[in-house]
């Protein structure tokens, strides 16, 4: 538990010297542009398993959990334009480029926020090449955020089942509650451990992911709960009028860029502990 607590610290001071704030804006800033598209990718590969209008109302009942109505009303507006059949080749083939850079756009900002975390030098590479190589990375992993997101929509949706099932006696609220929240762990834990692993410049270790993304899932589940009450309580938006809905959904993506990052600290410090560690342990048992 010390050692839990002395990561926390350390990484809440690489937090401040690697200017996460600042990170998270822009962060924040690429992640609004990019959200319409990812929302169609991920209600495609959503859709696969349920439809593509049942997954459609799942995730933009998720998100009004979150923004309110107003802002799940504006979002579900920009998918459905993004998604729209019926235009001809030449405006598909320009619709799937722009959903092709637009997707991927958070992703690349985010890769560049892990490899300054990191400490990963810029990359002497240039060309079509490499930025080609760079989209196409992002794009693989808006495709496994999709399908773990895809994963939690079936399990949710199996606990919702579950309490309304007649053939055995009733589950208690509480279990069911809890089977939600260790699904949603399970599988954000898996897309952090993802992220944390493939995205950044650097050979990572799986083993020196998975509690920076557990610690990380665990901050975002809960805190998504305490962002939603709070901005569904405050009259943060009031004031902006017609735009209150962006200023809602900013606020709710800022956060959360703020946890992967500070996620992502914890996990740095995390690794750089156990290098440190394991050197030790070794001479230990040499010695023994």
């Amino acid at each position: 538990m010390r050692t839990i607590w002395t990561l926390l610290r350390r990484a809440a001071i690489n937090w401040n010297a690697d200017d996460c704030l600042t990170l998270g804006a822009a962060l924040a800033y690429y992640t609004v542009f990019s959200l319409a598209p990812v929302l169609v990718i991920v209600i495609a590969v959503a859709g696969a398993l349920f439809g593509p209008e049942a997954a459609r109302g799942e995730i933009v009942e998720q998100i009004r959990g979150l923004v309110g109505d107003e802002g799940a009303s504006a979002i579900q507006s920009m998918v459905i334009s993004g998604s729209r059949e019926g235009l001809g080749p030449r405006a598909t083939i320009v619709g799937l480029a722009i959903l092709l850079f637009g997707s991927t756009s958070a992703f690349t900002q985010l890769q560049a926020s892990l490899n300054r975390i990191w400490q990963v030098a810029p990359a002497a590479r240039s060309g079509l090449w490499h930025m080609a190589r760079a989209r196409l990375l992002s794009f693989a992993a808006v495709l496994g955020t999709g399908f773990l997101l895809s994963v939690s929509l079936v399990l949710s949706a199996a606990v919702a089942a579950l309490g309304r099932q007649g053939w055995a006696p009733p589950v208690p609220g509480r279990l069911l509650e809890g089977l939600d929240f260790t699904a949603s762990m399970v599988v954000h834990t898996l897309m952090f451990a993802m992220i944390f692993k493939l995205l950044p410049d650097t050979d990572i270790r799986w083993r020196d992911v998975w509690l920076g993304a557990a610690v990380t899932a665990g901050l975002f589940v809960v805190g998504k709960v305490l962002i939603g009450l709070y901005l569904g309580r405050s009259e943060l938006g009031a004031a902006y009028g017609a735009a209150s809905w962006l200023i809602l959904v900013l606020a709710w993506v800022y956060y959360s860029a703020e946890i992967v990052l500070f996620g992502a600290e914890f996990t740095h410090a995390h690794a750089q502990w156990a290098r440190s560690s394991r050197p030790l342990r070794a001479s230990a048992e040499g010695a023994g």
